[in-house]
């Protein structure tokens, strides 16, 4: 088992480091005092995964050498072998601060794990097949990623997916409570609307919820945010950040324009063509691929960064901020998206300026999402309970 690998030892994990960034950018921040070298690299001198992955941030030497992180983390993907599972595995697996990649699925992970292990980076890849190995796979992980559950089809809505996404996400929810109750969960089977919400609850019915350790993975909503204004206004990818609050589905997607950092000016049919464009991103692709699949190329680099981010942030990198689903108290919802900061025990607060000062259209459209995101999150919970009741009545 690899217990311990250097940035050296793997040539480019080094180049996953982003440059120094102002105050909370999209939890991307890397340490201006760590000396890494940026040569040779997997990803190549400018991979842009550098851009949006970091690595753990330590202190600076006081004599002048480079303090090296620990390969020591443990990460399961639950749904491995899926159209999202398999390239966010090796994403996973291109991380410095992974020691053990457990793959989880009911059939078909052992060959995505055979082709894993043969990456020359640190983590040992372990794979597990069905509900009779899923307790080995959880026990003592540090994060556990899901993005199991059927993907959107051309004319499916997020609401289609739910019957069948909620059971599997439940089970799994189940699992994750007896094997590994103290461990980050990331949720990415959709609709994340209701499956946050129904993890939740099964949480509490089992005694071991905290919510500071459950998060939606909305990060994906944050790139393609990035991604559209900055090539709308010309601007450097790698400076871009625009934070996106309420939810993960069609309007309540809400990208906050007015605060896209750096400073830029939209019009108003700039801001509308933007703001829809995010929210309907996902369709655009399900229609692209005519049937072939949904965004699960993106979807995984999305949940990659953010696992890297939870993993920065249980090294003990102070300066981790994401934006992600979570319980809040932000606004009148129990469930909201918003940028939060992360530490090691999970969030550490929510950053409620991002809501300050926004603009008309952004208010309107945050009063416009809420009945929707009100509905969805109660359907989860109601979800939760009568799984909860006709389990109590056989």
């Amino acid at each position: 088992m690899a217990s311990s690998a250097t940035i050296s030892s793997v040539g480019a994990q080094a180049a996953l480091v982003s440059k120094p960034r102002n105050h909370g950018i999209g939890g991307l921040k890397a340490s201006s005092s760590i000396n890494f070298e940026l040569g040779s690299s997997f990803l190549g001198k400018t991979g842009s995964l550098r851009a949006s992955v970091t690595t753990r941030v330590v202190p600076k030497a006081k004599s002048g050498a480079r303090i090296l992180p620990e390969a020591s983390y443990k990460v399961a993907v639950l749904g491995a072998a899926g159209g999202i599972g398999q390239p966010l595995g090796l994403l996973i697996k291109m991380s410095p601060l992974v020691s053990e990649l457990r793959l989880y699925d009911i059939a078909n992970v052992k060959g995505v794990a055979a082709d894993l292990s043969h990456c020359n980076t640190p983590s040992q890849v372990m794979d597990f097949t069905g509900p009779a190995e899923l307790a080995s796979c959880l026990k003592g992980v540090d994060v556990v990623v899901i993005p199991a559950g059927v993907p959107r089809k051309p004319g499916m809505t997020r609401d289609d997916l739910f019957n069948i996404n909620a059971g599997i996400v439940k089970s799994l929810i189940e699992a994750v409570a007896d094997n590994c109750p103290d461990a980050f969960i990331h949720i990415i089977s959709n609709p994340v609307n209701s499956t946050v919400p129904i993890a939740a609850e099964i949480l509490k019915q089992k005694g071991v919820y905290n919510p500071k350790k459950l998060f939606g993975v909305s990060t994906l909503d944050v790139v393609r945010a990035n991604t559209f204004v900055a090539q709308k206004k010309g601007l450097k990818l790698i400076d871009v950040d625009v934070p996106v609050v309420g939810g993960h589905a069609g309007i309540t997607i809400l990208p906050l324009l007015s605060k896209t950092r750096p400073s830029v000016t939209f019009t108003d049919e700039e801001t509308e063509q933007l703001t829809k464009r995010i929210q309907n991103a996902g369709t655009e692709v399900v229609e692209a691929k005519a049937g072939a699949g949904s965004a699960t190329l993106s979807m995984a680099y999305a949940a990659a960064r953010f696992v890297e981010s939870s993993l920065r942030a249980l090294a003990g990198d102070p300066d981790v901020y994401e934006c992600t689903y979570v319980q809040s108290e932000l606004t009148e919802l129990p469930f909201f998206a918003s940028r939060v900061k992360i530490g090691k025990n999970g969030v550490e607060s929510i950053i409620s300026s991002d809501l300050e000062g926004i603009t008309e259209y952004e208010a309107n459209a945050l009063e416009a999402l809420k009945p929707e995101l009100k509905a969805s999150i109660e359907k989860g919970i109601e979800f939760a309970h009568k799984q909860q009741g006709a389990a109590a009545s056989v």
